[in-house]
């Protein structure tokens, strides 16, 4: 199985290096000197790395045969694809590959059905289940502790713990900036004469 591992930003420096957006968890073991992946669009590749190294926070790559800034920026926008064995779990057991997550079933911890994990939208904050509802229609839920509380391979199933109108728009508790600061004011006792 394919999966996208990082994206190529723009060149760094004049002797060949890119920025990378890094998109696995495990970038030591999938974006490694020696690494050979594929791209997207597949004329770029396949790239293999020569050298890697973190500078003010960002992951530098060198490509094998990339030597100078105009080969390195001619990548940019490259998506980066490793080709993984679909049997292979992250060392992690708190931690999932899309392919896992991809079409399980979204339900409340009562069990009422939510919908079905349609896509996954990896954001710079956290990531994004797009679920579609039985109606077709689809839903946003974030990927983080607070909301989905539990992942049951075994029973392919995502339990979620939703905030009032994440799912039911209705349920949404919408407060004014405007109305704390009146009731604030109003509530000092000042006079303004």
């Amino acid at each position: 199985m394919q999966l996208v591992v990082a994206r190529i930003g723009r060149a760094h420096g004049i002797k060949g290096e890119v920025t990378v957006e890094v998109r696995t968890d495990e970038p030591e073991l999938r974006l490694a000197p020696g690494a050979v992946l594929a791209t997207e669009p597949a004329t770029t590749g396949p790239l293999t790395i020569e050298t890697g190294r973190v500078h003010s926070g960002r992951l530098l790559l060198r490509f094998e045969g990339v030597k100078d800034r105009t080969a390195a920026e001619a990548l940019r926008n490259t998506l980066l694809i490793a080709d993984v064995d679909p049997a292979e779990l992250p060392e992690d057991p708190e931690e999932f590959y899309d392919h896992q997550l991809m079409d399980l079933d979204v339900v409340l911890a009562d069990g009422t059905g939510i919908g079905r994990i349609t896509e996954i939208t990896h954001l710079p904050s956290q990531d994004l289940f797009i679920v579609e509802r039985p109606d077709g229609s689809e839903v946003m839920i974030p990927f983080v502790e607070e909301i989905v509380t539990e992942i049951d391979l075994d029973e392919q199933r995502a339990v979620i713990a939703p905030p009032p109108g994440l799912i039911d728009e209705s349920e949404a508790v919408v407060a004014s900036a405007r109305e704390e600061e009146g009731a604030t004011a109003a509530g000092t006792g000042k006079d303004d004469a």
